[in-house]
């Protein structure tokens, strides 16, 4: 039954039907009509941040953790731009969000109006925006159905004044599940499975949208039948369990010993994956020409983007890989099963062995009297609680974070995408917002950090108890790193050393002492044998904390 009410009364209704709890935003003066609706709902809990991109920060982790499209509120169009960097990562990530901006009045056409849709079109799933109120419950509907959807991702939607302050008769019904009926065509799964059972040398590539269809079981199944080494792309969510006999750790293409490896297979087996993509054009085909490449993808246009594709299976990851599996096994001889088998033995061989030449490889400075990121993650690792949850916004200190802290499902650790930093702020606190009964440890770069530092106020503001923990080197250190790799191998310099011009901070920063001022408790650590006392402690305190890990940045 239509009931009469104004558009930002119809707003909040929506998101109450939408099961909505929290709210990430920042308000400005176009935003008052939904702040003025917001005295009669106390049910929402409104997380204010002092600058956006620590909302969207917020809305990308707590969406990520509990699998349902959040909902951040932004500011016109220069709120909504601070906010675009870390919505391009949740769109490359899939994470379903929903995300609105206030306007002026569309009678001020003539005057001055941001098309703010086009703002974010590129990347959204869907952007629009509004001018009228009765306008407001389907389109809510369909921006939540849409964030929801596989392959997931964020809405954008605009609200003029007119369309908050106007009255009209609606009805609040809320969206529905979509169920994925995006099987895979049959024909191309027999063909994939004839192609991967007489492979000899098949790798598998997983990324992000993986743990977004909830198919990390089915990836270690197809994974096991095969005996594949399981690499992960380029991405942020746990695709496979990083404790598996069979993984591999993160593909790197800018690293020789990682196309050696791609140019050694003669099936690559891609799953949900933006496939080689990198920073620096190396070449434009990655894969040998004998080198069979099967991708399955629930995006449309991800499948043979970027790579020649033998075999492009456009399904869900859900439905494609035990359809896949199924074949697989009828077609599986008893001399290729022991091939298997053999195969599967040989690399967790190699998977201990890549390990333990990273530990020998970090010995010879594990006792430097300034703490490396090995040796620093090595005492956080054994400090964690077993039920943490772990945000990865490390940077350059990521190899070393994934080497020590495993993931066995997406919920345990969440990666910041990296297009753009300043996540790890935000996201730890969106992850503590979905993780009410679980300790949340959020690990970032000291620039990182500094985009973002502002969080810290909503942290104690909100008494939010999650803690920071700071990768301080004192530099951008991941600028040393992609440079060197310009000069080495862009530029073919045979010396490839630089002065790193702009990547240093010569005036350090005390982001313990920053986190004090804005009400969080701050402690500077120096040695190993510190973490763990005070990990425990900010724990034991029930309210937000940061620790300040000084730690060595050389190369």
């Amino acid at each position: 039954m239509p009931t009469l009410m104004t558009g930002k009364k119809a707003l909040l209704e929506m998101l109450k039907a939408e099961g909505v709890e929290y709210i990430f935003g920042n308000p400005g003066t176009s935003e008052g009509p939904i702040i003025d609706a917001l005295e009669d709902y106390p049910e929402f809990k409104y997380i204010l941040t002092l600058q956006e991109g620590v909302a969207v920060g917020m809305g990308d982790a707590y969406a990520r953790a509990t699998g349902r499209a959040a909902f951040v509120s932004l500011h016109i169009d220069s709120g909504l731009a601070n906010g675009i960097s870390l919505m391009q990562d949740a769109f490359t990530t899939g994470t379903p969000m929903v995300v609105v901006s206030a306007n002026y009045d569309t009678r001020k056409l003539a005057e001055r109006k941001t098309d703010l849709p086009e703002m974010v079109r590129s990347v959204t799933k869907w952007s629009v925006e509004l001018t009228h109120p009765d306008q407001i419950p389907s389109v809510m509907r369909r921006a939540f159905n849409e964030a929801n959807s596989h392959p997931k991702g964020p809405v954008y939607v605009g609200l003029t004044s007119n369309a908050l302050d106007g009255e009209a008769e609606m009805n609040i019904v809320p969206s529905t599940q979509v169920y994925d009926a995006g099987g895979p065509d049959p024909a191309g799964v027999a063909q994939a499975a004839q192609l991967l059972v007489g492979s000899e040398r098949g790798i598998m590539i997983i990324g992000d949208r993986v743990g977004e269809a909830d198919a990390v079981n089915e990836a270690v199944q197809i994974a096991e039948l095969l005996g594949l080494p399981v690499y992960q792309a380029p991405g942020a969510n746990v695709g496979f369990p990083t404790t598996h006999p069979q993984f591999m750790g993160a593909l790197a293409l800018r690293r020789a010993e990682h196309r050696e490896v791609i140019g050694r297979a003669d099936s690559v087996l891609a799953v949900g994956a933006d496939i080689f993509s990198d920073l620096f054009y190396l070449t434009d085909i990655q894969l040998q020409e004998s080198t069979t490449l099967i991708h399955i993808d629930p995006r449309p246009g991800a499948i043979g983007r970027s790579e020649p594709t033998d075999i492009g299976i456009l399904a869900n990851p859900k439905l494609a890989l035990p359809a896949l599996c199924k074949i697989v096994k009828t077609g599986l001889s008893a001399t290729q099963k022991t091939a298997i088998d053999d195969r599967r033995t040989a690399v967790e061989e190699a998977r201990r062995a890549e390990r333990s030449a990273y530990e020998a490889g970090v010995a010879e400075k594990w006792d430097n009297a300034l703490m490396t990121p090995a040796r620093m993650l090595s005492a956080l690792s054994d400090a964690l609680p077993e039920n943490a949850v772990v945000l990865d916004d490390s940077v350059s200190s990521k190899a070393a974070l994934r080497h020590y802290i495993q993931g066995e499902k997406p919920g345990d650790l969440i990666g910041g995408r990296g297009g753009a930093i300043g996540w790890g702020i935000g996201a730890t606190m969106g992850a503590q917002c979905a993780n009410l009964d679980r300790p949340v440890i959020g690990i970032m770069g000291d620039g990182s950090s500094m985009m973002t530092i502002q969080g810290l106020w909503t942290a104690a503001n909100d008494n939010i108890p999650c803690v920071f923990v700071i990768c301080n080197n004192g530099m951008y250190r991941v600028l040393k790193v992609n440079m060197d790799i310009y000069k080495k191998d862009i530029l073919h310099e045979e010396e490839a050393g630089s002065s790193y011009l702009y990547m240093d901070f010569p005036t350090p920063f005390d982001v313990a002492a920053i986190a004090n001022s804005m009400g969080v408790h701050g402690e500077r650590i120096t040695k190993p044998e510190e973490i763990k006392p005070a990990l425990d402690r900010a724990l034991a305190s029930g309210k937000p904390a940061l620790l300040d890990m000084v730690i060595d940045g050389a190369l």
